[in-house]
């Protein structure tokens, strides 16, 4: 399993966390992989084999070769049918309303083809660019094309928003949202609204997503060998307040995270 991360031009380090690629042969024993929320949008192209997404636990859909995956509010496995091969955008919080004019709000926890966001034309050329590109590097070059052409024409991201976001993601998720409506902006609703237009999540929901990757990272990296020391450096009013969060969006507990084979794509890419 091979999963690098790539950084985007200045021009656009605001708005995109990073590129990224993931490569896994092939194989008869594969089993299903977790997938947590983290907060992030994605523009998500299969090179590969398709992947499956369960939607129970014996029924699945064949995620679009080509597709949006929204905001994540309850984790989800995939299983892949052959090979891995997929390119990605992973945009910040605030990033992709940058460029498409839809509510985010409405494309949470699915994937939604490109054609139904772009249209189907647009869509059509940029995925078959994408995937006739010989590497990586210029497949972050016809992706860079396309963001800075649809930026061009649109407004800049909402200012309260970005503040807002910028505020959580720089105490970890552990900012109050009353300070942050002190600070950012004059209402609650007001900032509800943003939210769910360009973000796809409530203040509160980003907030809960931003603080437990922070401690997830910490569980990965073992930097405390105690729960209760990750549970109070991020925040939590307690271990059980942390396991219980943990659990909601994992679906397990830190300790079985770690030695599970499900969780092992999950854990590369949040470590």
């Amino acid at each position: 399993m091979v999963y690098l991360t790539f950084e985007p031009q200045p021009e656009l380090a605001a708005l995109v966390k990073c590129y990224w690629t993931l490569e896994v042969p092939a194989r008869e024993d594969v089993e299903r992989q977790l997938i947590v929320p983290d907060g992030c949008i994605e523009m998500a192209f299969i090179l590969g084999d398709d992947i499956m997404r369960y939607t129970s636990d014996d029924e699945f859909v064949l995620q679009p070769r080509a597709m949006i995956l929204g905001q994540i509010t309850r984790q989800f496995y995939i299983k892949p049918t052959g090979a891995v091969d997929s390119f990605a955008v992973r945009f910040y919080p605030y990033g992709f309303a940058s460029f498409a004019q839809v509510d985010i709000n409405t494309h949470s926890n699915t994937e939604t083809p490109l054609a139904a966001i772009f249209g189907e034309e647009v869509s059509r050329m940029l995925a078959q660019r994408v995937v006739q590109a010989n590497n990586t590097q210029a497949r972050i070059d016809i992706v860079e094309s396309f963001l800075l052409h649809r930026l061009s024409e649109k407004e800049t991201i909402d200012k309260i928003v970005h503040e807002a976001v910028e505020a959580m993601l720089g105490t970890k998720g552990s900012s109050a949202i009353e300070d942050i409506l002190n600070e950012a902006v004059s209402g609650r609703r007001r900032l509800e609204r943003a939210f769910r237009q360009k973000i796809g999540l409530s203040p509160k929901q980003l907030s809960k997503v931003i603080r437990l990757q922070a401690a997830m990272k910490m569980v990965l990296n073992r930097q405390s060998q105690s729960l209760t020391e990750i549970a109070y450096e991020s925040d939590y009013y307690d271990q059980a307040h942390f396991i219980r969060d943990f659990k909601e969006f994992t679906g397990t507990t830190p300790r079985k995270f770690l030695g599970a084979e499900s969780m092992s794509l999950s854990a590369l890419i949040y470590k």
